[in-house]
C-alpha cells in the first residue's frame, strides 16, 4: 500500500469554514469545546464523566440490550455492549443515513475513523474503555436522498411512496433492486458476497432500520461496531425534560440564533448550514413526522389536523415522548444526553452544523463533544495506478477541475510554448514608452496608449486560447485518456467517496476492503489520504 496526503485546502472540495476549522484559526475557536488531539481527550474524559448521569448509562444498555435481542453478535461487540454498563466506559459515535446498500463510499470511513479512534484512544488511556458507536438516523423523513446507490455509472433507485420516519419503511420493492443489482454484478467470488449481503439485508428484513443494522453488523460487527437506533420509548423518555425547555422556552432557537449573528461577524464569509427553528421537533407517529409549530396559543402538528393546548403537549410528551423526533438542531443533543459520548466523527457539511450548536449545549448543561473530521479518501486500484503513470500524471493534479487540468497537462506536454506571459511582458515594456509620450500631451492621447494596450493584451489572450484548443485537437487521444481516468477517479467530477458505492471497491479487493482501510487510515492525522493497492 502506498499512501500520500494532501491538505483539504490543496483538494479544492471543502469549505473555508471545516478548512479553517482544521487549521485552527483562532476566531473559531469559541464554536467548539476542543480540538481534536489525543491529549486533548484527557480533559474531555473528565468533564464527561462529571457531566454524564449513570442512571442514563442503565437505559442505554437495557435499550442496547433489546435491540440486540436475535441478532448474531460478534465477541468483540458483545464485549463492547456489556463494557458500556461500566462508569469507565465512553463512547465515540459517528450518524448516517439509512442510504440503501449503504449509499456513497464515505459510510465505511465515518465508521473506520470512529473505529480507529477507540483504538488510538485505549493506546493512550488503558484505564478507560471506549465504544465505537453508529447512530442510525432512522427517524429522518428525506426519503429521496437516501432511495439509491451509485454502481458502475448506474443509479439503483428504489421507487415508491414514503412518508413519515424512513426507518419505519418497510422493504417492499427491494427484491426488484436485489434482482437489477445481481444482474449487474457478474461472476466471481466477491459478487457473489455482495449479491447475498443485499439480499439478506433488505430481502429478508422487513424495515429499512432492521436491514441497516444487519448490514452494518455483517460488515464491521466483527470489529467491535455497536449500532444505536435512536427511535425508542426509554431513550426518548431521558430527552423529554430538554424537550420541554425547547418548546416552552425555546431554548436552542435563541442560543443557535446568537452563534450564527456571530458567524456572520467573522472576518470571512461562512455559509449558515442549518437554521434553528422556534420549536425543533417533529411529532412521530406511523407514517407521519411533522413539523411542531406554535399557532394562536396551540401548539400544531404542520399539514394535520392534529392540536395541542399547553397543557395537552405537556401530557403528550410525558406519556408518550416516542412521539416527538428531534430536528437536525435537536438531534445532537439528544445524542450527546443519552451516551457517555466524548467524540462526534462526520463530514464537513455536519461537523459545519455542529460549529453552531456549542452555545445550546451549555444552556443545557450538556457536555459538548470534540469534533472530528471523518477520513476522506481516494482508493487508486493498482490498474488505475499504472494509467496515471504511463499518461505521467500526479493525484495531485487530478483533483483540478476538468478544464484546468486539461488545460494544464496540455501545456506541459506540448512541444509548443503555450504560455504567452514573455510576450505580454514584452508588450507591457513596450507600452510604457508611449505611456511616457503620452504624459506629455492631452488626455485623450494617454486614453487612447490605454485602449490600445487593453486590446492588444486581449489579442494576445485570444492567441493563446486559439493555440491550446489547436493543441487539445493535435493531442485528441491523450486528452481522452486522461479525461476517461480522472473520471474514473472523480465521477461525476466529485470526490470518488461522495458518489461511488462501497461495492465497486468490494469487487476489487473483496473482504481486504475492510482490514485494508482499518490498518491505512488514522483518523487524528486530518488530511486527505490517497491510497494505491
Amino acid at each position: 500500500m502506498d499512501i500520500d496526503c494532501l491538505t483539504f485546502k490543496q483538494t479544492g472540495y471543502f469549505s473555508d469554514l471545516i478548512c479553517d476549522y482544521i487549521d485552527e484559526k483562532e476566531n473559531l475557536k469559541p464554536f467548539y469545546n476542543r480540538f481534536p488531539k489525543i491529549e486533548n481527550f484527557k480533559d474531555q474524559i473528565e468533564e464527561k464523566l462529571a457531566n454524564y448521569p449513570e442512571g442514563n448509562r442503565t437505559i442505554l444498555y437495557d435499550e442496547l440490550q433489546a435491540q440486540y435481542k436475535g441478532i448474531p453478535v460478534s465477541k468483540k461487540t458483545r464485549k463492547n455492549l456489556i463494557q458500556l454498563k461500566e462508569p469507565i466506559t465512553f463512547t465515540v459515535v459517528t450518524g448516517h443515513q439509512l442510504n440503501l446498500f449503504t449509499g456513497p463510499l464515505y459510510f465505511l470511513y465515518k465508521i473506520i475513523s470512529t473505529i480507529n479512534l477507540t483504538i488510538e484512544l485505549k493506546k493512550t488511556y488503558p484505564k478507560f474503555n471506549f465504544v465505537p458507536v453508529y447512530w442510525m438516523a432512522t427517524e429522518d423523513h428525506d426519503f429521496d436522498e437516501i432511495n439509491y446507490f451509485n454502481f458502475k455509472a448506474k443509479k439503483f433507485q428504489w421507487n415508491r411512496e414514503a412518508s413519515g420516519a424512513v426507518g419505519r419503511l418497510n422493504t417492499e420493492g427491494l427484491r426488484e433492486i436485489s434482482k437489477a443489482f445481481t444482474n449487474e454484478l457478474g461472476a466471481g467470488k466477491n459478487a457473489e458476497k455482495l449479491k447475498a449481503l443485499f439480499e439478506k439485508s433488505y430481502v429478508e428484513h422487513t424495515n429499512l432500520a432492521d436491514a441497516t443494522r444487519f448490514l452494518a453488523n455483517e460488515l464491521f460487527g466483527d470489529i467491535g461496531l455497536v449500532i444505536l437506533d435512536g427511535d425508542a420509548k426509554s431513550l426518548k423518555g431521558l430527552l423529554a425534560p430538554y424537550a420541554k425547555r425547547d418548546i416552552f422556552e425555546n431554548l436552542s432557537f435563541s442560543n443557535v440564533s446568537t452563534t450564527i449573528a456571530k458567524f456572520n461577524e467573522q472576518p470571512r464569509t461562512y455559509n449558515i448550514q442549518v437554521n434553528p427553528r422556534e420549536i425543533n421537533y417533529f411529532y412521530l407517529r406511523e407514517e407521519l413526522r411533522e413539523r411542531i409549530v406554535l399557532i394562536n396559543d396551540k401548539f400544531h402538528v404542520n399539514d394535520t389536523k392534529i392540536d395541542f393546548t399547553k397543557d395537552g403537549i405537556l401530557k403528550e410528551l410525558e406519556s408518550h415522548p416516542e412521539r416527538f423526533s428531534p430536528n437536525v438542531i435537536a438531534r445532537p443533543l439528544y445524542q450527546e444526553i443519552i451516551l457517555p459520548n466524548l467524540c462526534y466523527i462526520g463530514g464537513g457539511g455536519e461537523l459545519s452544523y455542529w460549529l453552531e450548536l456549542r452555545a445550546s449545549f451549555k444552556a443545557f448543561n450538556v457536555t459538548f463533544p470534540i469534533l472530528l473530521p471523518r477520513n476522506s479518501v481516494l482508493v487508486v486500484t493498482e490498474k488505475q495506478q499504472r494509467k496515471l503513470e504511463k499518461m505521467n500524471l500526479s493525484v495531485a493534479d487530478l483533483f483540478l477541475r476538468q478544464s484546468s487540468f486539461i488545460n494544464k497537462k496540455i501545456r506541459e506536454i506540448s512541444n509548443i510554448e503555450i504560455d504567452f506571459s514573455s510576450q505580454k511582458k514584452l508588450l507591457i515594456g513596450q507600452f510604457k514608452a508611449l505611456y511616457k509620450i503620452a504624459s506629455q500631451t492631452d488626455e485623450s492621447f494617454l486614453r487612447a496608449v490605454k485602449a490600445q494596450e487593453v486590446k492588444q493584451l486581449k489579442g494576445l489572450d485570444k492567441l493563446e486560447k486559439r493555440l491550446l484548443k489547436a493543441q487539445k485537437r493535435k493531442l485528441k487521444d491523450h486528452v481522452e485518456r486522461m479525461t476517461q481516468i480522472q473520471n474514473e477517479l472523480f465521477p461525476g467530477q466529485s470526490l470518488q467517496e461522495r458518489n461511488l458505492n462501497f461495492s465497486e471497491l468490494y469487487l476489487e479487493y473483496g473482504e481486504e476492503l475492510i482490514s485494508m482501510l482499518l490498518k491505512d487510515l488514522h483518523p487524528l492525522n486530518i488530511d486527505f489520504t490517497i491510497l494505491r493497492h
